[in-house]
């Protein structure tokens, strides 16, 4: 009997759980110097809603989020940034 109740118990556990599918992309533009517009931009999304943008005008990598915002120290993002930067 107490075999049976647990497997019950453990049935109505696992109806809870559910898998989700989610997207990441990221979109990167180079354009020639000269216009006024950033030589270079990176947006990323997941679920097609941005979460971190970065353009060469700021040279900084920033949260669009406030998950995101939450989730990483500012180290991270200083550490993000120095990956877009180019040099000169």
């Amino acid at each position: 009997m107490g075999k049976v109740l647990l497997l019950g118990v453990m049935l109505c556990c696992i109806n809870d759980v559910s898998a989700a599918t989610h997207s990441l992309k990221y979109f990167e533009t180079a354009v020639t110097a000269g216009i006024d517009f950033p030589e270079y931009t990176l947006v990323g999304l997941v679920d097609e809603e941005p979460f971190v943008y970065y353009d060469s005008k700021i040279k900084k990598m920033i949260p669009k989020t406030e998950w995101m915002e939450k989730s990483e120290d500012q180290q991270y993002w200083g550490r993000e940034t120095q990956k877009r930067v180019v040099p000169s």
